[in-house]
């Protein structure tokens, strides 16, 4: 019998990526053998022909060997739609192993649910901004199963907005949250894996009551090929991608796009997520009841030709708005025709989302003052500040949206932080 070729099919003049569970698959690593594993999944954890990472690990560990399933924010199946809707726990019909839901009761795993493995394997897809919970469910699940004692290893995946472009300011003391446990810009050019190293290491770095993260816990290469340990916290293994490369977008890789949340349907999405995300803390639509979420947004009172005039004038590169009025089937506004936009990102490489959403939300509340409102808490569980604080982590951000403050201004407060997170992260990079 012909063996399956499992390689990603590329487009023609295409990179060939292959993901951190097709490496794992290939190597078929020693760490494996004997021990009782848990998976961390969502809908896009999946291998270039569509194969679920489940049923790729039960063929190589073996069914017994696979003994619990742990799903994230949205339901392991992706089907939950909104924040705050919790997912309940089951069982695998197949298995009859435990499904266990990290957005439930627990965001953490709880030593009752970690009790039959040894190993937990994480394989999310993640979107390249701080504002999406997968990051930080894998960083309380380090901090779990480092109080556990049990091994994480994190198969890792692209950044679908490569590894170059970091913006946005990081997180102020005391706005941490499910949306930024740690300080992180909210573009930060990390992949899931080295993301998680860095926060592993600076995980302990705090345990320990150090000022400066990072220092002595460099990842290491396996001598068996089959990826990084990375000291800290929890003991961590990272299994990389082969052909990754920082300068590439999501296109470039020749893997398919599956949705990881049900309102993340297309790289166009993720591209313009690190900035259309803060309209989550406005009465403003995001997009949630279309098809084009976070792409398409605006109000019942949005003033498309006044809001156009002023975001023109501000010749902000690689993005052109086109007017769209569309009626939300759900969410906020629904069933009521709104005035708004669909973001069309014209050149990926010069686009800057965050600065792009920053000025048009600085030009909605200019234009609209009578009707703009921020959001009223909760708002991922915080109940004392505004959501938009919590998303922004930095209510200084919000100020200078409401004083008109110049955006590159702000922006040029943040160089300095910036830099210094990314020298940080070089000690994590694990692609050229």
């Amino acid at each position: 019998m012909k063996r399956r070729d499992l390689r990603p099919r590329a487009r023609r003049g295409r990179p060939r990526v292959l993901a951190g569970i097709e490496v794992l698959a290939r190597v078929r690593p020693r760490f494996l053998r004997g021990r009782r594993v848990g998976l961390l999944i969502h809908p896009a954890s999946v291998t270039a022909d569509l194969d679920s990472s489940r049923r790729v690990i039960t063929k190589l560990c073996g069914a017994k060997s696979l003994r619990a399933l742990f799903g994230p924010q949205h339901g392991i199946a992706g089907e939950k739609q909104d924040n705050m809707i919790e997912s309940g726990h089951g069982t695998d019909r197949e298995l009859g192993v435990p499904i266990f839901s990290l957005y439930s009761e627990t965001r953490s795993p709880t030593p009752e649910m970690l009790r039959d493995i040894d190993l937990l394997l994480v394989d999310l897809q993640d979107v390249g901004t701080r504002v999406y919970t997968f990051e930080w469910t894998t960083a309380l699940a380090l901090e779990s199963c480092a109080r556990a004692g049990k091994q994480v290893v994190v198969l890792d995946r692209p950044n679908p907005l490569g590894g170059m472009a970091l913006e946005g300011n990081l997180i102020r003391p005391g706005y941490t949250s499910f949306v930024g446990l740690y300080p992180v810009p909210m573009r930060h050019a990390l992949t899931l894996g080295e993301l998680a190293a860095q926060v592993n290491a600076r995980m302990a770095e705090n345990a320990r009551g150090a000022t400066k993260a990072g220092v002595g816990v460099r990842p290491r290469r396996r001598k068996d090929g089959a990826g990084w340990d990375c000291p800290g916290l929890c003991d961590l293994t990272i299994v990389p991608m082969d052909g990754w490369r920082r300068r590439m977008l999501f296109p470039d890789t020749g893997l398919p796009w599956v949705l990881p949340s049900p309102n993340m349907p297309t790289y166009d999405t993720a591209l313009v997520y690190p900035g259309q995300v803060l309209l989550e803390g406005t009465n403003l639509s995001e997009g949630r009841g279309t098809t084009r979420p976070f792409e398409i947004f605006g109000a019942p009172w949005l003033d498309p030709r006044a809001i156009a005039s002023r975001f023109d004038a501000r010749r902000l590169p690689g993005v052109v708005l086109r007017e769209h009025p569309f009626e939300p089937t759900f969410h906020k506004w629904a069933k009521e025709v709104c005035q708004g936009f669909q973001i069309h990102v014209t050149d990926a490489g010069a686009f800057r989302p965050y600065l792009t959403s920053l000025a048009l939300l600085q030009d909605v509340i200019a234009e609209h003052r009578d009707r703009f409102e921020w959001k009223k808490p909760p708002y991922e569980y915080v109940t004392d500040r505004l959501p938009i604080d919590v998303l922004t982590g930095d209510p200084a951000v919000r100020q200078a949206l409401e004083s008109g403050e110049d955006l590159r201004r702000l922006e040029r407060g943040w160089r300095a932080e910036i830099g210094a997170f990314e020298r940080e992260s070089r000690a994590f990079h694990f692609y050229d």
